[in-house]
């Protein structure tokens, strides 16, 4: 089943467009086209080194992988740091009672 198809000059229009704004999905949201086609339309086109688009979210992902782990590694110390002050007032509370309690009696014989 084919697709749409669209001229050559609406192609090129949206191709300035896009070139200018640098933004796919902005373009691709005003013309109601979706953003493959218009990556297609970049990928084949004569001047698609001229077309500077920004990059995604899964670009950004992919590249900083080192900060994706020294995220993870702080988030987990963050988590024990927030555990710290629980543990303290748990321990105080069974340290306050066992000081309330009276000490044993010792046995005289």
């Amino acid at each position: 089943m084919k697709g749409r198809s669209y001229t050559k000059e609406l192609k090129e229009e949206i191709l300035r467009e896009v070139k200018e704004e640098g933004n796919v999905s902005l373009v691709s949201r005003r013309h109601g086209i979706s953003k493959s086609t218009i990556f297609t339309w970049i990928k084949n086109s004569v001047n698609k080194d001229e077309i500077k688009v920004k990059p995604g979210r899964k670009a950004l992902v992919e590249g900083d992988r080192e900060l994706k782990d020294e995220l993870t590694e702080v988030t987990k110390e963050n988590d024990q740091l927030k555990k710290l002050p629980g543990e303290k007032d748990l321990e105080i509370a069974i340290l306050r009672d066992l000081i309330k309690k009276s000490p044993p009696q010792l046995k005289i014989k």
